[in-house]
């Protein structure tokens, strides 16, 4: 097998994707929760797994793939530990975020609760993306090129 490619992408390319993730995710939990006068916190707050979930991708891809055994069980062991530890951090992210910001505030008793469902949700958020990679024939997890 070769070395493994870097992955690069152009910066308004990936801007455009994950901004408009955060706010279409952002409106439709401020829709959900409350009405959307909350869409431009809700967007704030969807940056953490949106924009923050790129550079942990990257991450991944650009620097610990490579230091990392090339068999497949290693490679898919530490993409999951990794996208679960990053959802733990971005859950705490947006935690901390949503606390700050007026009429956003979640229940503190719930916060731990939360932080750990997000990393649970991450995982199967970035599964669901690399999902939709791999029908369109692009390297993803499933396919161990990507």
């Amino acid at each position: 097998m070769s070395e493994w490619q870097p992955f690069r992408e152009p910066l308004r390319r990936t801007l455009t994707r994950t901004l408009g993730i955060a706010v279409v995710a952002g409106g439709v939990f401020a829709a959900w929760r409350g009405g959307l006068a909350r869409w431009p916190a809700a967007s704030a707050v969807m940056l953490w797994p949106s924009l923050g979930g790129h550079w942990v991708e990257l991450w991944f891809l650009n620097w610990l793939r490579p230091r990392l055994s090339r068999r497949r069980a290693a490679q898919v062991a530490a993409r999951l530990v990794v996208w679960f530890a990053a959802g733990v951090a971005l859950g705490a992210g947006m935690w901390l975020t949503a606390v700050a910001l007026p009429g956003l505030r979640p229940p503190r008793a719930a916060a731990w609760r939360l932080v750990g469902l997000a990393g649970l949700a991450f995982v199967g958020v970035e599964l669901v993306a690399q999902a939709g990679l791999q029908l369109r024939g692009r390297p993803s997890f499933f396919n161990g090129r990507g």
